[in-house]
């Protein structure tokens, strides 16, 4: 079993293209190889392959990445199935996980939403989907300094509040306070509850 992220920027058409796809492609470099196992194509899609355990942290990575800039934002569909085929580039590999997040992108870009996930469970689909609809109201609403401070403590969970005050230039008693107003600490409890419910797949 595995899981597949597929995603598109919003409202790329207002901003250059150089101004995000660097910054996702180095991000998605440092979890693996081009082209089997991530590519960006069409201009403003992507997709990767990650473990099942890893998506939904994977996913607010990606999030919190493009939200770093201005009027930008990404939806993201992750798909969790099996792979049949095992192709050289990940999108002409193929298997449930490949269809239920394909599919589910273009039914959340209909409904408006920016993350949900599909499974072979519908009791598990449903449960995650409720939460990921009442925490993407917090995640669509982050501000692009919320976002930059969420993504560094993402991505390096040993950084601690006084070394990324310095890299911000900033009082820890601030970095606390943006620590606080992006719910951080709920964003931890959501991704455990996130493995517990994926584990019963």
């Amino acid at each position: 079993m595995i899981a597949v992220i597929t995603g598109d920027i919003i409202s790329s058409q207002n901003a250059e293209s150089e101004s995000w796809i660097g910054s996702l492609r180095n991000l998605l470099s440092t979890w693996s190889a081009t082209p089997e196992n991530w590519e960006i194509y069409r201009g403003d899609e992507f997709q990767i392959k990650c473990s099942v355990d890893d998506a939904f942290a994977k996913a607010l990575m990606i999030k919190s990445l493009i939200k770093n800039i201005e009027n930008l934002d990404v939806r993201l569909a992750i798909g969790v199935g099996n792979e049949v085929f095992r192709s050289e580039k990940i999108t002409e590999s193929n298997g449930s996980a490949y269809v239920n997040s394909g599919r589910l992108l273009n039914e959340i870009k209909a409904e408006g939403r920016t993350l949900a996930i599909r499974t072979e469970n519908d009791n598990v689909n449903r449960d995650l989907n409720i939460l990921f609809k009442w925490a993407s109201i917090d995640f669509d609403g982050w501000s692009v300094a919320t976002a930059e401070i969420i993504h560094r403590m993402l991505t390096n969970r040993d950084l601690t509040q006084e070394q990324l005050a310095r890299d911000f230039s900033i009082s820890q008693s601030s970095v606390s306070q943006r620590l606080k107003r992006a719910n951080y600490e709920l964003i931890y409890e959501t991704n455990q509850f996130f493995k517990k419910k994926i584990a019963e797949l």
